[in-house]
């Protein structure tokens, strides 16, 4: 038992390092790629993808809190 919550304690750690260390690697990342500008023919004809995609991120937000804040009873393992 005393394993898993050092193995949790590892991991947590680790994603808080690696979530403050993220945008310090990218700012620092050299940029070679040359932008250029699409032409009206070239745009995607997916309209409203983006719309889409917030509302089902939004739905699974919902969902997550939902979930975590349910009041089911259960007993713990070590009474």
């Amino acid at each position: 038992m005393e394993n898993k919550m050092i193995a949790k304690k590892i991991l947590i750690s680790a994603s808080a390092a690696a979530m403050a260390f993220a945008p310090v690697a990218a700012s620092a990342a050299p940029v070679a790629v040359e932008r250029s500008s699409a032409s009206a023919k070239d745009t995607s004809e997916l309209g409203g993808a983006g719309l889409i995609i917030a509302i089902l991120a939004g739905i699974a937000v919902v969902a997550g809190v939902i979930i975590a804040a349910d009041d089911d009873d259960d007993t713990p393992v070590s009474v």
